[in-house]
């Protein structure tokens, strides 16, 4: 990577910048692939671009590559998790390929196939893991499910369009907290597979009887599996409709692997080893993260711990054990280990000891704690650690674009990596991404018209995310992230509001106490913004007791005062009415999840919260909401 030193600035919600000193140099982290771009320009508006590199072989299937590092390297670790008694469960590549093969005999002996999959419900687990690679190397789809459809939700109305959609032969469950949600969606007739424990009130099978079936000679099956065999259904959030099933191919697996390794070449230097808590049911953790591990014959550490206070300590006590050769976090993640590390000098060293590269995707990290990260770094081992990003998606599993030059900052997304071919067309103002190549969905699942809608004329996917050139002089720097085109609306005097970088622009500045905002002036005079409260943070700021409640949190005069800071910081930066924000309220009842107000991703649906909450917003402009905030320069 490039060490030339830069200079970057942080602002805080009162609107003052911060200098931040000049960088050192980067831990070498070998990089390429997609830090270099081939640009069409169309007479329309429309641009073309791609990697001058064109991607290399990939396998036909995934389970190619278990069986490749079976034979070179049978006594590495493939995958660990914690066992009840806190000692780490690991499984070599030699004893993963003989349970899969086990598996894959028990699964085909029962029929399945891609009109009766495997319905998956349950945390990240070994067990998980072996049914996964199994049921891929027999041929039979599997589909892992957000565990909030089933045990979140009350009605189970997503779990009940997932299994309606899929028709499943077989369910797999984690243990019996899901069998409230099994009564309720799955037909007596469908055998229920458990890792741990007994159901009540129906029989189920235990997951080790799987691994006691004698494996057959799988060769005649093998030659069956191949680039289009579908490996596994991966659901969409349902942010604006209910989840659609992603068809995810053996092709789209492979080739993206490989545009990956192409991409980051480091990790193919040594074998990798991956500390992961992303779920599987999504595809960053469990497309893109697992497959790393498996493609390169690298180690996966299944991490029980998540991005919340609460959570957080589980994936400090792993950190503190086993040393990553390259970090993936949601930003959320990274502030909290930021933190951690302050003071905790043996999670700096465990952390910064091997880890050549991070990798943070899903939203935007702020300044100040890449900043942080950084000086971190340098204080610990006299260098800082590459932060990359990207973007990518369920139907392109998922990785298409990534930011990986020297220069990279919060809000970069890149370039295409070889073999993916981006399209960027002019769209209300904006530009779209579509994307085309071996790593996008054929469609769908069982729905044609949606598939249909997905693709433009030339065959490539519309994504419905906007992007800008970093420098529009200089393609070779990349794109910027723009909003979703889907969001963006216009204030009755016909002025377009651009929504994502305005709503990225308020969490920025209300962090930590801000999560997101839901913007509410479709058709009105003067933006409004409803926001969505980190209470933790808000509690922690207050000085409160952990059980104190929402409205005694935010009515806490240091709350207020930190939210007027920032309503008036915002009024203060904006250049116009589409981005000066002119009045708002924080919600006091969280997002739901019933009512699609906020996915199982944890990303809000700006569309089902003005629905919902079309009271609110009335009272917004009429003046009187709870908690009303106006800027003390407007007033």
């Amino acid at each position: 990577m490039d060490s030339t030193a830069t200079a970057t600035a942080a602002t805080n919600p009162s609107g003052t910048s911060r200098a931040v000193r000049r960088r050192a140099a980067a831990r070498a982290c070998s990089i390429g692939g997609c830090v270099r771009t081939e640009l069409q320009r169309r007479a329309d508006g429309t641009m073309v671009l791609r990697s001058p590199e064109p991607l290399g072989e990939y396998p036909q299937r995934l389970t190619d590559r278990l069986e490749h590092w079976a034979r070179v390297a049978p006594q590495r670790v493939f995958a660990a998790r914690r066992g009840a008694d806190g000692q780490w469960v690991r499984i070599d590549y030699a004893q993963m390929l003989d349970r899969a093969r086990r598996i894959a005999t028990a699964l085909l002996a029962r029929g399945l196939d891609a009109e009766h999959p495997i319905l998956v419900l349950g945390e990240n687990s070994l067990e998980q893991l072996q049914l996964a690679l199994g049921a891929m190397l027999a041929g039979i789809p599997h589909a892992p499910v957000s565990p909030a459809y089933a045990l979140v939700s009350r009605d189970y109305a997503k779990l009940r369009h997932v299994v309606q959609t899929l028709t499943p032969g077989l369910v797999f469950a984690s243990d019996a907290a899901y069998e409230p949600a099994l009564r309720a969606v799955i037909e007596p007739g469908v055998e229920v597979l458990l890792a741990r424990g007994a159901l009540q009130a129906r029989a189920s099978t235990g997951f080790e009887t799987l691994l006691q079936a004698q494996p057959l000679d799988l060769r005649h099956t093998r030659e069956k599996v191949g680039p289009d065999t579908i490996a596994k259904f991966l659901f969409t959030s349902g942010s604006t409709r209910n989840p659609k099933g992603v068809v995810n191919t053996q092709r789209m697996l492979c080739a993206n692997q490989q545009m990956i390794l192409q991409a980051m070449p480091f990790l193919g230097e040594q074998p990798p080893v991956l500390v992961d808590w992303l779920p599987w049911n999504h595809t960053f953790g469990g497309n893109h993260n697992v497959g790393i591990a498996l493609y390169n014959g690298g180690t996966l550490y299944i991490d029980d711990g998540k991005p919340t206070p609460q959570g957080i300590g589980e994936t400090l006590r792993n950190l503190r054990e086993i040393a990553p050769t390259v970090y993936f976090n949601v930003p959320k993640g990274f502030e909290e280990i930021a933190s951690a590390m302050r003071e905790d000098a043996g999670l700096r060293e465990r952390l910064f000891s091997q880890v050549r590269a991070f990798f943070f995707a899903g939203a935007g990290l702020s300044q100040a704690v890449w900043d942080e990260l950084d000086a971190l770094g340098e204080a610990e081992v006299g260098e800082r650690i590459c932060m990359l990003t990207g973007l990518g998606m369920t139907e392109t599993a998922p990785s298409s674009m990534f930011a990986l030059g020297p220069e990279v900052e919060s809000g970069h997304i890149g370039l295409p990596v070889p073999g993916v071919e981006l399209k960027l067309v002019p769209v209300d103002g904006k530009l779209e991404v579509r994307f085309r190549g071996p790593n996008v969905m054929p469609g769908y699942w069982r729905a044609p018209e949606q598939s249909a809608e997905a693709f433009d004329e030339e065959g490539y996917y519309r994504t419905g995310d906007a992007a800008r050139f970093v420098d529009p002089e200089d393609p070779q720097r990349g794109l910027r992230f723009d909003g979703r085109i889907a969001e963006d609306f216009k204030l009755s005097s016909g002025t377009f509001v651009s929504c994502g970088p305005l709503r990225a622009r308020i969490a920025q500045l209300g962090a930590p106490c801000v999560f997101d905002a839901v913007l509410t002036a479709p058709d009105r005079d003067e933006l409004g913004a409803l926001i969505v409260p980190r209470l933790d943070e808000c509690r922690a700021l207050a000085a409160l007791p952990a059980g104190s409640g929402a409205q005694e949190v935010l009515a806490h005069p240091a709350v207020r005062a930190f939210f007027q800071e920032l309503v008036d910081a915002l009024w203060a930066q904006g250049t116009g009415s589409a981005n000066r924000v002119a009045r708002a309220c924080v919600l006091a009842e969280a997002p739901s999840l019933d009512r699609g107000e906020i996915t199982d991703k944890g990303s809000i649906n700006q569309r089902a919260v003005l629905q919902h909450r079309a009271d609110l917003v009335e009272a917004l402009y009429r003046g009187d909401a709870p908690g009303l905030l106006l800027p003390r320069a407007k007033s």
